[in-house]
């Protein structure tokens, strides 16, 4: 279901139209429109039946005008260098929305982690670290889970740094075991995190969460979490959705039955309590709330027609592409933004660090309420810039402070001569 349209392009456009509300010299813009760096490396493993295969890794790091850069690294297959730096911007911009002092990072190998064997799989992850190990680390650049990857590879990121530079470094990878210097709740703060924003925006326009119903697409930890959530709050979750199988029950799901049945069978499809319906269908549906939990580009111009939902949450990086969003907007359909959707993805990450620096480590209850309270701090700064600028948009809006924000940093640490 993804989309092509994961491009600089795109990006570049939404920015110039939040320049207009904020004051961004050009110095600082010239900053955010080239990386930082973009590394491309080949990674030779040996597989096991003993042959050696080769296989691409990239690391692109966007931005350190406001601290050290983090990001995910991702294993997919056709992950490239321009994914990664779209990705990395994003993140600089999410970082900065959330005023953490972080910029912004992702990398990947193109792969399918689900054709290798687990020891495959470590000796990718393995390979992949000692490629990067000059360049990352708990000041420069911290690692972090993205699509296809794990607290496992985070552990063997760890691991693999550790025995490279000669000591263990805690922070140079967030999402680990909690066992390993981890934090709680870093599976899943970015699904709570979606649904704490969504309710808040719902609130504002008199439309109570209770009672509405809502489909889900994508069932990994984001999607679970934020299925989990919904249904806490009286939400009807009619419809979950992955990639290719998908559920539906008009009185709402069983929400915890169905990940059990996923966990076990490892598909949606054949669930007791709902009806087979296909991917495609559970983006179609009519329902108050439609939440992308999957990857970018899952609305886009070949799909957004048959959009019926009135709210999308983008609970992933760029889950609705720029023509789909002025489509859609044109219909009366809002996009609630992964810039602030999804920010407690960012945030969790930046407490493990902090835990990691200062080996310190708070409990689950302080981790929640520290990532409830930045949450709704960044969703009060986007409101306010948006009411203060006349900003007509939410993504408008957060982008016109991450870029104040960036501009600050950039202006106030100065170009190197």
């Amino acid at each position: 279901m993804r989309g092509s349209g994961l491009n600089w392009q795109g990006l570049m456009e939404q920015l110039q139209q939040a320049l207009p509300h904020c004051a961004v010299t050009e110095q600082s813009l010239a900053y955010f429109k080239y990386p930082k760096r973009t590394l491309s490396v080949n990674l030779p493993v040996r597989m096991d039946d003993g042959t050696v295969r080769m296989f691409r890794g990239y690391r692109t790091v966007h931005s350190t005008a406001r601290g050290p850069s983090m990001g995910g690294v991702r294993y997919r297959a056709g992950v490239n260098a321009h994914e990664c730096e779209v990705l990395s911007a994003i993140t600089t911009l999410k970082a900065a929305v959330a005023d953490v002092p972080l910029g912004g990072a992702t990398g990947g190998v193109d792969v399918d982690p689900e054709t290798l064997s687990a020891h495959e799989l470590q000796g990718l992850t393995r390979r992949y670290t000692s490629e990067l190990v000059e360049l990352i680390g708990k000041q420069e650049d911290i690692l972090a889970p993205d699509i296809g990857t794990n607290e496992q590879i985070m552990a063997w990121i760890y691991d693999a740094f550790a025995e490279d530079v000669g000591e263990a470094s805690a922070g140079v990878v967030v999402g680990k075991p909690l066992m390993l210097g981890g934090t709680y709740r870093s599976k899943d703060a970015r699904g709570r995190s979606a649904v704490v924003i969504a309710q808040r925006i719902l609130d504002a326009q008199g439309l109570p969460l209770k009672n509405m119903t809502v489909a889900v697409y994508g069932h990994g930890s984001t999607g679970r979490r934020a299925a989990q959530t919904l249904a806490e709050l009286g939400a009807l979750v009619v419809a979950v959705s992955e990639s290719d199988s998908a559920t539906y029950a008009s009185g709402g799901l069983d929400v915890a039955a169905l990940a059990e049945h996923h966990a076990t069978q490892g598909t949606l499809h054949g669930f007791a309590g709902g009806t087979d319906i296909t991917p495609a269908e559970a983006l179609e549906l009519d329902v108050g709330l439609l939440v992308l939990s999957h990857d970018y580009g899952t609305i886009n111009a070949s799909n957004a027609h048959s959009v019926r939902a009135r709210f999308l949450v983008e609970a992933t990086n760029r889950a609705v592409l720029p023509e789909a969003e002025r489509y859609l907007a044109g219909r009366g359909v809002q996009v609630i933004p992964d810039l602030i959707a999804s920010i407690g993805g960012v945030i969790v990450n930046y407490l493990e660090w902090v835990q990691g620096a200062s080996n310190f480590f708070w409990t689950e209850d302080e981790i929640v309420a520290a990532i409830d309270v930045r949450v709704n701090a960044a969703l009060d700064d986007v409101l306010a810039t948006q009411k203060d600028r006349n900003v007509p948009d939410l993504r408008t809006a957060a982008y016109v402070l991450a870029l104040d924000r960036l501009n600050n940093a950039v202006v106030m640490r100065g170009v190197y001569p």
